[in-house]
């Protein structure tokens, strides 16, 4: 691509390339932008969960980047790119295209790592994308049938019992929601839910161990034991192998072997850097790359060796500022990119970005959560649940499908609410049925508890939502701009 104003290329479509691109829009900054990814939808991961277990459909949690850009005048190119020449300033696709950039913001992410454990990248699910969803909702669902239909106890215990690899959040998020999804979906079947297992494995000896989540282990570990299902752990362990049956696991300072019989392992254990990023490593001084081989970038979120090129997010690592992986990181990460383009644009200097944290919020189950409150004030159960989704529902990228999805959930959430699986015991069946004044005085009592918290979870919105000077309007383009071609 020859022109003599080139464009600034925004290499990966997740939250800090898409917003960085949405935020230049806002600040109706209309230079040429390509944004280049080689999926055709985008992934809100922190709600991969409500894609999993249905509380949301698949067009609200990944809506294709077409729908999002809609009007945007930003061009799109789904594609993957192959190299990129840091020196010549030019992204080489896999389709045989270049374009040659003025500026380039690298916001690819990570990948799935797997400590290089046999069989594990083979026979293991993932959780990032929304293929991944779709794979493991497949793999949980067969598992239920058959294990509703075999006649043979070994192999239905199989069926019945679901290892996930890591107790990180991603992790613990997983374990919690399958331990409630997993009884409901095999109490439609017509079966025993008492035989399902969920073993949460882990290398370390205390879950959320290092995250910022740190703080949430006691309650995570809470709502473990008060799932439909327990949630079973198995802390400071290492795993060895993965096979489609079976995993193999070894327990810290022993040579023994255990197996565990499972046909579905579910792995949320680490991350590793992406080839795209590791494939710069030759044009970047070996001073300027991380133990991970990630680039150093400035406190403005620029490479070290290349000033014109912005890299935030899980690609890359900022000087004296290390930040967890999170989606509100990188959502303010892109708006500082986006600002600094536009500084740059004008002759001014970049100014370093800050993220402010405002909390952390967790899924621990269906229709339980818990959002921490700037790592001061802990709400859990269902307002913890309720804070979560309507403060993710409201950082969805545009406003039209933020509407659309709030929409959705809150039609979920009136219509079609999960309930657990009946699991009243025989006693509590035999007991006579409420008479019409006690049902009367226990509705007033459900409506007073409803309504009585409602201006403490608006004011705990309040709080973890994103700033209007932050938030992203839908983008007009000038009756005179054309998207680049």
């Amino acid at each position: 691509m020859n022109s003599s104003t080139h464009p600034t290329i925004i290499v990966g479509a997740g939250f800090t390339g898409l917003f960085t691109a949405l935020h230049l829009r806002h600040q109706h900054d209309f230079r040429s932008i390509t944004l280049i990814d080689p999926q055709e939808r985008f992934v809100f991961k922190p709600m991969l969960y409500e894609l999993l277990t249905g509380e949301l459909p698949d067009d609200t949690i990944c809506p294709t980047y077409e729908e999002l850009l809609q009007g945007s005048g930003i061009n799109f190119v789904q594609d993957k790119v192959a190299a990129i020449d840091l020196q010549e300033k030019r992204v080489h696709l896999a389709c045989g295209l270049d374009y040659t950039y003025n500026y380039l913001v690298l916001a690819v992410g990570s990948i799935q790592g797997y400590l290089g454990t046999e069989g594990a990248q083979e026979n293991a699910f993932a959780f990032r994308t929304r293929e991944n969803a779709l794979a493991l909702e497949r793999q949980l669902r067969d598992c239920l049938l058959h294990a509703s239909q075999t006649k043979d106890e070994q192999q239905r215990r199989s069926l019945l019992t679901f290892a996930v690899v890591g107790a990180g959040p991603t992790g613990v998020e997983m374990a919690a929601t399958l331990a409630d999804l997993l009884p409901y979906w095999y109490a439609q079947l017509g079966g025993n839910i008492h035989e399902i297992r969920i073993v949460l494995i882990n290398h370390g000896k205390t879950i959320l161990s290092g995250d910022v989540n740190a703080s949430l282990k006691e309650l995570a570990l809470q709502a473990f034991k008060t799932r439909t299902v327990l949630v079973e752990l198995v802390l400071g362990v290492g795993v060895k192998a993965v096979h489609p049956d079976r995993l193999e696991y070894q327990p810290a300072n022993s040579s023994e072997i255990n197996t565990l019989l499972t046909q579905t392992t579910i792995w949320t254990a680490g991350t590793a850097t992406n080839p795209l990023i590791q494939s710069l490593s030759t044009q970047i001084s070996a001073g300027h790359l991380d133990q991970h081989g990630l680039p150093l970038v400035t406190p403005t979120l620029q490479l070290l060796d290349f000033p014109e090129v912005f890299a935030a997010g899980d690609c890359a690592d900022v000087q004296q500022q290390r930040q967890p992986a999170l989606a509100q990181v990188a959502y303010q990460q892109g708006a500082s990119i986006a600002h600094n383009l536009i500084a740059l644009t004008k002759g001014a200097s970049p100014s370093p970005a800050h993220v402010n944290l405002r909390g952390t919020l967790m899924k621990l189950g269906m229709s339980n959560g818990v959002a921490n409150l700037f790592d001061k004030v802990q709400i859990t159960g269902k307002p913890g649940d309720i804070i979560r989704n309507v403060t993710y529902l409201e950082m969805l990228p545009t406003p039209l499908h933020d509407f659309k999805a709030t929409t959705e959930w809150l039609k979920e959430e009136i219509f079609h609410r999960y309930h657990r699986p009946n699991l009243v015991s025989q006693t509590a069946a035999k007991q006579p049925p409420l008479s019409a004044s006690e049902q009367r005085n226990r509705s007033l009592v459900k409506a007073l508890a409803i309504l009585a918290p409602i201006a403490f979870l608006i004011a705990a919105y309040l709080g973890l939502r994103t700033p209007p000077s932050e938030q992203i309007r839908q983008p007009q383009m000038n009756s005179t701009t054309q998207p680049t071609p």
